[in-house]
């Protein structure tokens, strides 16, 4: 199969934004990745995140972005869904589907909510309308983490809160490897996209949302906590919800059905 792979850049918010896209379809999904990208962009990962999306190249041409190379100071979720526009438009993108995980999914939010003409059909996977309590309190720790160096204690608490005991039994014999990979240097860049979350709240601007919205979340989801996915579904009139059982924050690596469950929603003419 050809996947017609791709790692390039774009410019955007007075930066420029690391991007990869697989796939010859001629429709568009951007694919918008959570807090790990501030520790690990997408450039030149084309080849290692392609295989989940394989399903879609005949119909779709995938994007996956990171958020902009040189973060500001205070950088918020708002600011970061305009760079997101700008860059889409920048590539020559007017409309698209969108995916947004965890963080990635409140950036989404944002994007439909103040560029509704760039999102066809909008998915929230594992994410939340605001930083309640849950939220906050597990990037405060990863905040804490993060600036006295813990580096190795960060990258465990996030595993233990995000895969199900059956993963984690299996993987745990990893675990001494973590945190060897993070670097310093991009510390800074993890900070603040952790505080951008801490500031988040989209409550009042979801009712803008006028596309197609689906709501993926699980019932063990120990990072944004087992009713923001309920809320979420609450606050978007017409959203459809799914909630996978038994699997937590890492539904989307986790449940075999993730990728399919999504291409069947975005290939419903009644969605």
């Amino acid at each position: 199969m050809i996947w017609n792979i791709k790692n390039g850049t774009v410019p955007a918010g007075g930066s420029s934004m690391y991007y990869v896209s697989f796939g010859y379809g001629r429709k568009t999904l951007i694919v918008l990745p959570g807090l790990s990208d501030g520790l690990a962009t997408v450039k030149g990962k084309a080849i290692v995140l392609a295989p989940p999306f394989k399903k879609y190249f005949d119909k779709y041409t995938v994007y996956m972005f990171s958020r902009i190379n040189d973060l500001p100071d205070n950088y918020s979720i708002k600011e970061m869904a305009a760079d997101q526009a700008e860059a889409m438009k920048n590539l020559g993108i007017d409309r698209a589907d969108v995916l947004g995980v965890s963080q990635g999914g409140m950036i989404a939010q944002m994007l439909a909510a103040d560029h509704p003409d760039l999102v066809r059909k909008l998915i929230l996977a594992v994410t939340a309308p605001y930083a309640n309590n849950t939220l906050r309190n597990n990037v405060r720790t990863w905040i804490r983490y993060a600036e006295t160096g813990e580096y190795k204690k960060l990258m465990v608490d996030t595993a233990e809160k995000s895969y199900s005991p059956k993963y984690l039994k299996k993987y745990r014999k990893y675990y001494p490897l973590l945190g060897i990979a993070v670097k310093s240097a991009s510390i800074g860049r993890f900070l603040s996209n952790a505080y951008a979350i801490m500031n988040f709240d989209a409550i009042d601007r979801l009712e803008r949302i006028i596309c197609p919205v689906f709501i993926i979340g699980g019932d063990r989801d120990m990072i944004v906590g087992t009713h923001a996915a309920y809320e979420l579904k609450k606050l978007i009139p017409g959203s459809k919800l799914h909630i996978y059982s038994g699997l937590g924050h890492a539904a989307y690596e986790e449940a075999p059905d993730f990728y399919s469950r999504i291409f069947d929603f975005l290939s419903d003419a009644k969605n």
